[in-house]
């Protein structure tokens, strides 16, 4: 239908107010919302380590050649750039088709995948393993995942002890025996030779009261979770020197010494539960520690805040941290470099160090689970469809920090598990999920995920219980490329250079290991609020970030290989420099640490302690060790001037001082002052090129002069858009002292800014088109034509509509229940004079929408604020919008369950709910469905 709009023409005035800037007038190219990435600015163009890649699950390996043909092409052709293959157990009532993992015809399939992908110009990452953690049937108890039992027995002195010292727990039966020693008070007595092969002591005990304690090497008896057939069996002992050998011969002998083609072996985060032994673990503490675990059992196993329990248990857990880097996590790597594939891993959920198990691999993965709260203005976010736990930016750092401190280019993350309830996310949920850990430096991301399905299984197909499930059944699957294209921009820029971080800040990992509570200390996501947020580290971090600091983390081992050079430090030949080292408050350091540090200051870095440390971790020589940090605090402290200004302690500069912002201040390190308008950045550097990668999630849009740290007098500074990949120099002006740029961003809106030379090409293309003053809005009130277009379970009917409702409100049953698209229709005419630029706001949108006026491609509008510009694309007279809306494929499900049509029947889990109960979606209430408006075009002069 039409409706008529008539505006008169105002020009905006030439001179703009110096806060605002000169605004560019030149007009912007068109360039297709499919484009590739311009070779002449987006880095490196069709690089599919710039798309996102898919976890991909096999379900039941019930997988054949033409179906993996087709999935793949699909995949590609909606902007992916490679799959992580990770086989799980199958469906119901499809049995015949499962492949066996690891046998000679999965091993076919596999090569036939990495082949067939390869044509496709996508690549292959593969689990070591079916479901998580690694384990299967070459597994016998003597590799399966270890627990320590302790069992006690109360003594009276002078009473002879005949009882037979064995396992009570009869699934732990043949648990070997390790340590039987006798206590009361401070005496301590080894037992262990005392008792005969049947287990029984004969011990008269000393007078007194004593408590033996039994200590057992038992088992987990954890299976694989998930497992595919062929996958069952017992979990890893990620500890054992001896166990991995055995695991990986499985795979050894199925590949028959010729690597698959895969780019990368993967690793899931660590979920062995109650795996805190390893029988060779007594003899691995000794060599490490210095002393018999032996004689502190009752420590070991103690709940009191006692200094020695404490420092018995860090102890322990650093014993732990080191065999699961040298006996697992290292020798992994290796084994992925013999076939010419690189390891990637989740080191999150270790009871380890988190930042070496990461830097100890290729590329480091982190995983984002749950949701996390944006005020971005309405962006849905259902109390009844989210996980108690947010992700945490700062948890998520942990792997890039590893990355970047080693020198490792890609960084990547396991991304929406759990973002919502089942069938209820959108695209525009997805964005600033994505947005924070980009922010966090992530540049390689992995959706969780996509699930292989048959053509002939009918809808929604086969899904897994834990994702977003982005598949083709998925009603967003039509404007997916609009996410992944945008992703796609965002990761050539993050992927280009290296990171632009100046602060490196200690990470006191030793104060976590201190704590009384448990054995092992497994440091998981959904635990950082007892772990990590109480920590003066972490508020040290959340505080230099909002001033515009950029930083990554180190930990122990990676500062004992840093040098300096210049007055910086350099961790790694490949990685960045960084200007400070920032030593937190904390309680314990070990001294080799605290001697390293001054080692840094004597050889000219800079170093702020906002406190010094209290103590030495650990017990093993505890007095001499408290002596040496002592004299060795008592020497810096004596050089130390007492004032602000920091004191030179040989070629460098030292700090004891809270203020840390202000020292790094008098150090003219300064953040970066975008921050203090909301947005947030990250920054890395490109030879003489600066790239900003700067989002807004605040509540508020942003129209501001922004002066840029990385700008020097005379860069050219050029604005790129991720959403549409348009670009353009940009107005820069001169405040105070600083120079200055205009930005104006939406909220949920981003940008990425370039410091630096421009070529011909680039500035060939016209400056970058502000939108300033906008005109009276010019809304398309008329009627719209409505067709559904691919959907169900049933179609409804064309209409039209006098005014934009959602479809669960129309007079039409099949409409309630419908998941799928709809095009909306309208012409409507402009005068014959058109500004230089309208934006197009679709207003509310339920979910996603791909925009063609005049029957050119104007867009995908997926994400809030659902505006674009569309200046280009519009005519004096006579206009023609088409709106192609896709919902959720809540409503359908919703429709079937509501029916009983079964669509879920999977073994072992089946499928749950976000609360891993029971799915059900019979109750669920009608969501909204389809362009609710108002559409409204917007003039800007």
């Amino acid at each position: 239908m039409k409706t008529v709009i008539r505006r008169s023409c105002k020009l905006l005035p030439a001179i703009l107010s110096m806060l605002l800037l000169q605004p560019a007038v030149a007009q912007q190219p068109a360039i297709p919302h499919t484009d590739t990435l311009r070779p002449d600015v987006w880095p490196a163009p069709g690089n599919r380590l710039h798309q996102p890649w898919t976890r991909w699950w096999w379900v039941g390996s019930a997988v054949d050649e033409k179906s993996l043909d087709a999935s793949l092409k699909t995949l590609h052709d909606a902007g992916f750039g490679g799959v992580e293959i990770a086989p799980i157990y199958g469906a119901k009532g499809y049995e015949s088709r499962y492949v066996s993992f690891l046998s000679p015809q999965w091993i076919d399939l596999l090569r036939y995948t990495v082949q067939t992908a390869a044509g496709y110009n996508m690549g292959v990452d593969l689990t070591t393993g079916t479901g998580w953690p690694f384990g299967g049937p070459q597994l016998t108890k003597a590799q399966a995942a270890s627990r320590l039992i302790i069992q006690t027995y109360p003594v009276k002195g002078g009473t002879p002890f005949t009882a037979q010292i064995r396992i009570n727990d009869n699934k732990q039966q043949g648990a070997a025996l390790q340590a039987l020693t006798a206590y009361n008070g401070k005496q301590r007595i080894s037992l262990i030779s005392k008792v005969d092969k049947e287990g029984k002591l004969q011990w008269i005990p000393p007078a007194g009261d004593w408590t033996l304690y039994a200590l057992f090497s038992g088992w987990t008896l954890q299976q694989v979770k998930r497992a595919a057939p062929g996958g069952e069996g017992y979990t890893l002992d990620h500890l054992s020197a001896t166990a991995l050998p055995v695991y990986l011969q499985r795979f050894d002998t199925a590949f028959k010494g010729k690597s698959p083609g895969v780019r990368s072996f993967y690793n899931d985060s660590y979920e062995v539960y109650n795996a805190d032994w390893t029988p060779a673990f007594f003899s691995a503490f000794k060599t490490h520690r210095g002393y018999d675990l032996r004689e502190y059992l009752p420590e070991l196993i103690s709940e009191e805040k006692s200094e020695t329990a404490g420092r018995v248990k860090s102890d322990y857990r650093e014993t732990m941290s080191e065999l699961l880097l040298d006996n697992f996590t290292r020798p992994w790597t290796q084994w992925a470099h013999r076939y010419n594939s690189v390891s990637k891993n989740q080191a999150h959920g270790s009871p380890g160090n988190l930042l070496d198990l990461y830097a100890a691999v290729d590329i480091p993965e982190c995983e984002t689970f749950g949701s996390t709260y944006f005020p971005i203005p309405g962006l849905r976010r259902d109390s009844a469809d989210i996980r108690i736990v947010a992700p945490d930016p700062v948890m998520l750092k942990f792997a890039s920090s590893a990355a970047h401190v080693t020198g490792h280019p890609l960084v990547s993350c396991e991304t929406f598990t759990w973002l919502t309830e089942h069938f209820k996310t959108s695209l525009s949920q997805c964005k600033p999920e994505v947005e924070q850990a980009f922010l966090a430096g992530v540049n390689h991301v992995f959706y969780h995920g996509n699930t292989f399905s048959p053509p002939d299984v009918p809808w929604p197909g086969w899904l897994f219980y834990a994702s977003v499930n982005f598949v083709p059944t998925n009603s967003c699957w039509p404007h997916l490329t609009g996410l992944n294209n945008y992703i796609s921009r965002v990761q050539s820029v993050l992927q280009t250079g290296i990171p632009d971080n100046e602060l490196l800040i200690y990470w006191p990992v030793y104060d976590c290991w201190e704590n009384p509570k448990g054995k092992d200390l497994p440091l998981k996501v959904h635990d950082i609020d007892e772990w990590l947020h109480p920590t003066p580290f972490y508020k040290q971090v959340k505080s230099l970030q909002q001033a515009g600091y950029s930083l990554d983390f180190i930990s122990d081992k990676q500062l004992g290989k840093t040098l300096v050079q210049g007055r910086k430090l350099i961790t790694s030949t490949n990685a960045a420099p960084y200007k400070v080292l920032i030593i937190p408050a904390m309680k314990l350091m070990p001294l080799q640490t605290f001697q390293q540090i001054i080692k840094l200051v004597e050889a000219g870095a800079t170093v702020i302690f906002e406190s010094m440390p209290e103590d030495v971790p650990g017990l093993h020589d505890l007095d001499k060790r408290r002596q040496q940090l002592k004299a060795l605090q008592q020497k810096v402290k004596g050089a130390l001037s007492g004032k602000i200004a920091g004191t030179r302690l040989g070629k460098g500069t030292i700090y004891n001082y809270d203020g840390i912002q202000e020292a790094l201040h008098i150090q003219h390190i300064d953040g970066e002052k975008l921050t203090a308008k909301g947005l947030q950045f990250i920054r890395r550097k490109d030879k003489d090129r600066t790239w900003y990668y700067i989002v807004n999630h605040t509540a508020d849009a942003v129209d501001d002069a922004v002066p840029f740290n990385q700008m020097g007098a005379e860069d050219t500074v050029l604005l790129l858009d991720p959403m549409t990949g348009v670009y353009g120099p940009a107005t820069v002006g001169h405040h105070h002292v600083n120079d200055v740029v205009r930005i104006q961003l939406q909220p949920g809106q981003s940008l990425i800014v370039r410091t630096g030379p421009v070529t011909a090409a680039e500035q060939a293309v016209g400056n970058w088109r502000y939108l300033n003053k906008p005109g009276t809005p010019l809304p398309l009130s008329g009627k719209w034509d409505l067709t559904f277009t691919q959907g169900g379970p049933f179609k409804p009917a064309d209409r039209q509509l006098d005014q934009l409702v959602s479809w669960t409100s129309l007079s039409d049953t099949a409409a309630a229940s419908y998941s799928g698209s709809a095009v909306y229709t309208q012409t409507f005419t402009l005068p014959d004079k058109l500004e230089k630029e309208y934006l197009l706001d679709l207003g509310k949108v339920h979910e996603s929408a791909r925009v063609t006026i005049n029957g050119q491609d104007a867009g995908i509008y997926w994400a809030i604020p659902f505006q674009g510009r569309v200046g280009q694309y519009l005519r004096p007279g006579k206009n023609e919008i088409r709106i192609e809306v896709a919902n959720l494929m809540a409503n359908r499900i919703r429709y079937m369950d509501q029916h009983g049509i079964p669509w879920r029947n999977y073994h072992e889990i089946n499928f749950v709910n976000i609360n891993y109960k029971s799915f059900d979606a019979a109750g669920w209430p009608l969501q909204a469905s389809g362009l609710i408006g108002p559409v409204t075009l917007i003039p800007h002069q």
